[in-house]
């Protein structure tokens, strides 16, 4: 039995200008519903989780609320505004929690393909490394990467870097609220940026324990990203 209580946040705030539409992307149908609801009706599943707060941008809050009524998020009884960058904008999210002795779940409203199992797992073992008092301060999901990756310089190969240790990283990644919390404000302070929680962890000393995600959970960039999540769906294999 966990017994910390969690709260997932979900920044979703982005404006989708690579879609080249009007609807902001977190509204974008996917499946006959709105791209966002997919991952919170996944997050609503999950009993370890107590609260969800999304993050919109200002001029979608109205709607989103009434969005999340309609597919019965629950959870969902607040939500944070967006902000300029990701970043400030779950910097937002954790500024409404009171509760500091919580796990804080951090997951992209644009990964709509998340597995409940993936959810309860990276719950599930930092609430462990908690109560184990063990050295880990977050826990996050990736997958081994796949392709040759090269770094370049001015369109010319600088170097080929060995593939076997790298990981691309996904979402969602879970912290102590005082561990995140902490690391957020240390970097707001400092003005430095990263479109990835657990680097800010890490950037001040934090141990991040990585946990095989999965290859489906997808994260909706481009118009071309919606089109390939619809044929998943399709094939039923989501």
């Amino acid at each position: 039995m966990i017994n910390y209580r969690t709260i997932a946040i979900v920044p979703s705030a982005g404006l989708g200008i690579r879609f080249g539409l009007d609807t902001n992307k977190p509204f974008q149908i996917l499946g006959g519903k709105p791209l966002v609801v997919w991952a919170l009706e996944t997050l609503e599943s999950v009993d370890e989780i107590q609260e969800i707060i999304p993050v919109l941008r200002k001029e979608d809050v109205d709607i989103g609320i009434e969005v999340f009524r309609s597919h019965n998020i629950s959870k969902a009884k607040r939500v944070a505004a967006g902000g300029k960058e990701r970043q400030d904008s779950v910097y937002n999210g954790l500024k409404l929690i009171e509760d500091k002795t919580c796990i804080i779940l951090i997951h992209d409203g644009v990964r709509p393909f998340i597995e409940k199992s993936l959810i309860e797992k990276s719950i599930r073992d930092m609430a462990e490394s908690l109560k184990d008092k063990k050295d880990c301060d977050g826990v996050i999901p990736g997958v081994p990467v796949k392709d040759t990756i090269k770094e370049a310089e001015g369109g010319i190969i600088k170097r080929t870097i060995k593939r076997d240790s790298l990981w691309a990283i996904q979402t969602p990644q879970v912290f102590p609220y005082i561990k995140i919390s902490t690391a957020y404000e240390r970097s707001v302070k400092e003005g430095y940026y990263s479109t990835d929680d657990a680097a800010l962890i890490e950037r001040y000393g934090g141990k991040i324990k990585v946990i095989m995600g999965s290859y489906r959970n997808i994260k909706i960039t481009t118009s071309d990203d919606l089109i390939f999540a619809e044929y998943l769906i399709s094939r039923g294999r989501t």
